[in-house]
């Protein structure tokens, strides 16, 4: 029950209105101050759990946690035995949260003031997010690491991807913190990849610091967002001491925060102090052997492969022999194969910290700390760089199953390598525009481009298709298979995509298919057109609750297959208002047949180059994708058809040429705007006969010569 809930019952007397804390700032205080007091007899005073609000069971848990940390506070001396075996100069944490609620922003504050920059420095907004796709999409897609100084605590921080679609980086990166900073937007609260992080987080007992983040929002709500987040850990299973989570303020845009919204810093001292005090110094074994969970793989043209991970034991030293080992392989040694262009054979080449914004050449590392070592080729994720006397694996890093898959295949549509001006490879089709475009057309070409995305991207399978050509790519999502496709065509690859699918499972002898929560923030006058749109893909409403400033936010449980081209449905329904966020819930058995799209496509009828004169009549079928002057090929998508089923029709006619003076009376008829197609939209509208051909300059829908015709069939 949230404190607005009981509020509510207090005023119809269902309530007693003695035990509820007023404010989730109070409560905060009376359960610090309840653990240094101890006291067991606040318990007994407390009403019943059923009848408290999410703030008073805080107050509750924080008694209870108080009277079990009682006796170890009198034998404190206990502890100090193992203080040699801690690092304390050292902290790890990840900063994790829900994509747009500030954590690339709040790392860009905290680097600025922790004088990693010089003070005439030009810094760019989101430095941490250094790819070009991401600063284009204003989403982080990789997790980076870096590190700052305060008061002579080296502080290890890992920005990490905020979207569901790349929760694998998340869960990848767990393994190298003792702690983690989950941010919660003032005014959203916690959002579905919000739970998803957080569950991750406190299944490895990590020590989790909620920071209520945007609280300079004029709608920040922050009581509401602590209660919310309470609920949240008590939902998932959290331990009392799990949920007796220290709470930060802060604004990251304004580099300022504070342990109250009252009272705010002038800076992110009060974040730093925070996490100084609450996350646990790393546990180290010095005299041990060597072991190194490998936890992310990067490369460089001049050192080869670098593998990046947290020393766990013992000490690695440049120009040390190292053994591989798997906990997948147990009993499995082998030493690291070795790149001779790169390094020295059997050694360890360069060692790398990282410190402020920049990777910092060092000599050895020891137990606690992350770093980056080059001069082992074939090291994966997932293994362990352990000592050549003493190889013992640690565990694995295992993260959630892929639910959407793609096929990937040869490009053999007419214009195949056509683009591109490094072609070098004969690409498998024999049309008279093969070898023209493409700087990668082969399918060698693509299935070594798909074996090296794999060696970082645990998140990703890659299987053999129904032919050699093919090969059936599995994510955790469109975005996550999109992001690869994106990069593929910068990069020079030319292919085509089929539509995306759900994967499917056995459960307890049904077949069964991933369902996901989906929340919807929308304008209160389009709540009914998405409730119809959801009823129509057989999603199930869970909750509807009012949000700020005249929105509703609606909780649905939907299969995955009906989120499949429903983006740009949502936007329609609600005028380009509606915001979807999804998050994976479990698998259900199938849903049944999902109505996808209502409406059919114009195909082209033949080769050759779009006329303004064919479009003046074929604007009157639909909304076109292309315009005068392009280049289309027999069977390409051009354009939506207002009508179910797919109808062929002539883009590249032309008016017949005759002695005859054109009569004035002639009308002009305007062209409509072509609908330019990216390559998100191409995914989101092509159904099970169609593909998308991507190339390094174009993005084309076209008829799979090898599927069926779609429902509706096909007419002149």
């Amino acid at each position: 029950m949230s404190f607005t809930s009981t509020k509510m019952m207090q005023k119809a007397g269902v309530v007693s209105r003695t035990p509820v804390v007023r404010s989730a700032h109070q409560v905060r205080q009376q359960a610090r101050s309840a653990k240094h007091q101890a006291a067991p007899s606040v318990v007994a005073a407390v009403v019943p759990q059923q009848q408290l609000s999410a703030a008073a069971r805080r107050a509750s848990l924080a008694c209870r946690v108080a009277a079990a940390e009682a006796p170890a506070a009198a034998g404190a001396d206990s502890s100090s035995s193992s203080a040699s075996n801690v690092r304390g100069d050292i902290r790890n944490i990840a900063i994790i949260a829900h994509v747009d609620h500030g954590k690339t922003t709040l790392v860009d504050s905290m680097l600025k003031q922790s004088k990693v920059f010089r003070a005439n420095q030009d810094m760019a907004e989101r430095v941490m997010d250094s790819n070009a796709l991401e600063r284009e999409r204003g989403i982080t897609i990789l997790a980076k690491n870096t590190a700052i100084r305060f008061k002579g605590v080296k502080i290890n921080v890992i920005d990490t991807p905020g979207h569901a679609d790349f929760g694998g980086e998340v869960e990848r990166v767990l393994n190298m913190c003792d702690g983690v900073l989950l941010l919660v937007d003032s005014v959203e609260g916690p959002m579905p990849q919000t739970r998803f992080v957080t569950k991750k987080a406190l299944a490895l007992n990590k020590k989790v610091v909620v920071v209520v983040n945007k609280i300079d929002k004029p709608a920040a709500r922050p009581e509401w967002v602590v209660d919310s987040t309470f609920e949240l850990f008590m939902d998932l299973g959290a331990t009392d001491e799990q949920c007796d989570f220290p709470v930060v303020y802060a604004s990251g845009v304004n580099g300022i925060a504070g342990m109250s919204p009252d009272t705010m810093s002038e800076t992110l001292e009060p974040l730093f102090d925070t996490v100084v005090r609450e996350v646990a110094p790393p546990a180290v074994a010095f005299e041990q052997p060597l072991q190194m969970l490998v936890t992310n793989i990067d490369y460089d043209e001049h050192k080869g492969r670098i593998a990046i991970g947290r020393v766990s034991a013992g000490t690695v030293k440049k120009g040390i022999p190292l053994s591989i080992c798997s906990s997948l392989e147990p009993g499995k040694v082998r030493p690291g194969k070795v790149n001779e262009l790169f390094v020295r054979p059997g050694k360890v080449n360069e060692l790398f910290v990282y410190d402020n914004f920049s990777r910092i050449p060092v000599e050895e590392v020891q137990a606690g700390d992350i770093c980056a070592v080059t001069g082992i080729q074939d090291i994966g994720i997932g293994e362990t760089l352990c000592s050549k006397e003493s190889p013992v694996a640690l565990p694995t890093i295992k993260v959630e199953e892929p639910t959407v898959s793609m096929t990937f295949k040869v490009n053999t549509s007419p214009f195949a390598g056509k683009e591109g001006k490094f072609n070098t490879s004969k690409p498998v089709n024999t049309s008279p525009f093969a070898g023209k475009e493409g700087k990668f057309v082969t399918s060698r070409n693509l299935k070594d481009r798909l074996d090296r995305e794999l060696e970082r991207n645990l998140a990703m399978k890659v299987e053999p298709g129904e032919t050699a050509d093919a090969f059936v790519v599995s994510g955790r999502g469109t975005l996550h298979l999109g992001i690869l496709i994106e990069s593929m065509r910068r990069e020079g690859y030319e292919f085509e995509i089929g539509p995306p699918k759900v994967i499917t499972r056995e459960v307890d002898g049904h077949k069964c298919e991933p369902y996901e929560e989906a929340i919807v923030e929308v304008p209160e006058q389009y709540v009914g057109s998405v409730v119809e749109l959801f009823a129509q893909r057989k999603g199930e409403m869970q909750d509807m609750q009012p949000s700020i400033e005249g929105t509703t936010r609606l909780t649905f449980k939907i299969a995955t297959r009906g989120l499949l081209g429903l983006k740009n449905a949502l936007l329609t329904a609600t005028r380009g208002l509606g915001l979807l966020n999804t998050i994976f819930d479990s698998y259900r058995p199938v849903a049944g047949e999902i109505s996808m799209r209502e409406q059919g496509s114009l195909i082209a009828f033949e080769t050759g180059q779009v006329t303004a004169y064919a479009i003046e009549t074929a604007q009157e079928r639909g909304q076109l994708f292309v315009k005068p002057g392009d280049q289309v090929y027999e069977g390409q998508v051009v354009g939506v058809y207002n009508k179910s089923g797919d109808l062929k029709l002539n883009v590249c006619k032309a008016k017949a040429l005759t002695n005859m003076r054109a009569s004035q009376s002639e009308k002009k008829v305007a062209l409509d705007e072509a609908r330019i197609m990216g390559l998100d939209d191409a995914l989101e509208y092509i159904t099970d006969d169609e593909q998308v051909e991507v190339t390094p300059l174009s993005i084309r829908i076209r008829k799979d010569p090898s599927a069926k015709p779609s429902r509706g069939g096909s007419r002149r």
